[in-house]
């Protein structure tokens, strides 16, 4: 499967739940409902993200993914997207990273893209089937905390855009 050219360029914005919403959600403690626990030791910052790992025999897994960081411009030559299951990113050092995604409508898949900016203490859970592109890490090489489904099949589709079908700026655009 191949995207079609079209010279988009990508300017990230900054990643809020309201523009995200199509995605999938945001991961955040700040400004979210919390309740106390540990005898009032230990905040709680429930509901943040419908983990979605169970379909076809599916369980859950939790990882930590590393990331080095990116040159820019850089081409956004594949998107991925696990039909099966949501998948969620977390920054563990609390640095900003990037999230490319595409979502469901007419024309062309690469028309659809758009990319966000994580403050770094924001981590993001794609839902099932939503594209995305690999982790984006930025000034240094950067751990995730990364939630998604393991077990038996393929869970993962690629396709690939031509050269210079879209282009991501960094994180300064």
């Amino acid at each position: 499967m191949t995207g079609v050219a079209t010279g988009i360029v990508l300017r990230p914005e900054p990643l809020t739940a309201a523009r995200f919403a199509p995605y999938g959600d945001v991961l955040e403690s700040e400004g979210s409902a919390f309740r106390s626990i540990n005898a009032g030791t230990a905040k709680r910052y429930e509901t943040q993200a419908r983990v979605e790992v169970t379909a076809h025999g599916g369980r859950p897994l939790i990882s930590i993914f590393e990331a080095t960081p990116r040159s820019f411009p850089l081409a956004v030559r594949v998107l991925e997207r696990h039909p099966w299951s949501s998948q969620a990113f977390f920054p563990l050092e609390q640095r900003p990273f990037l999230i490319v995604v595409a979502g469901e409508g007419p024309g062309p898949l690469a028309t659809r893209v758009r990319s966000f900016l994580s403050s770094g203490r924001q981590g993001v859970n794609y839902r099932p089937n939503t594209w995305h592109h690999p982790l984006v890490a930025l000034a240094a090489t950067s751990r995730f905390l990364v939630v998604d489904r393991g077990g038996e099949g393929e869970n993962c589709e690629e396709i690939e855009f031509e050269p210079g079908a879209v282009t991501l700026l960094g994180g300064d655009g």
